[in-house]
């Protein structure tokens, strides 16, 4: 018997449900809640997708997604909110984001 690590068929979802690659998200999705990234963190995790697979499937960089799993690891599904994600980041760089004026444009 070799020693090849094969894809799993199925796996098991944050809320407890199995995932198969048929009831992931859909390859086009464009608005992610948090449950929908915790699919695909426990998809990757769970050997359904790979990284290169699941960056590919959603149009997403390892660098997102390294902080979709970062996120989740530390504060769970709340940590998925794309505004949670946006005040760690802004916490993050020394920079403050650019602020928009009534006009639209991007001021400091």
């Amino acid at each position: 018997m070799g020693s090849s690590i094969r894809p799993q068929g199925q796996v098991i979802g944050p809320d407890g449900t199995i995932l198969t690659c048929a009831n992931l998200p859909p390859r086009n999705t464009r608005r992610w809640v948090p449950r929908r990234k915790a699919e695909v963190i426990a998809a990757v995790d769970g050997g359904l997708l790979s990284l290169t697979d699941a960056c590919t499937r959603y149009e997403i960089s390892q660098e997102e997604f390294r902080a979709w799993v970062q996120a989740y690891a530390r504060h769970g599904l709340p940590g998925l909110r794309a505004g949670q994600l946006m005040d760690r980041w802004a916490g993050a760089n020394a920079e403050p984001p650019a602020q928009f004026d009534s006009g639209g444009s991007a001021t400091r």
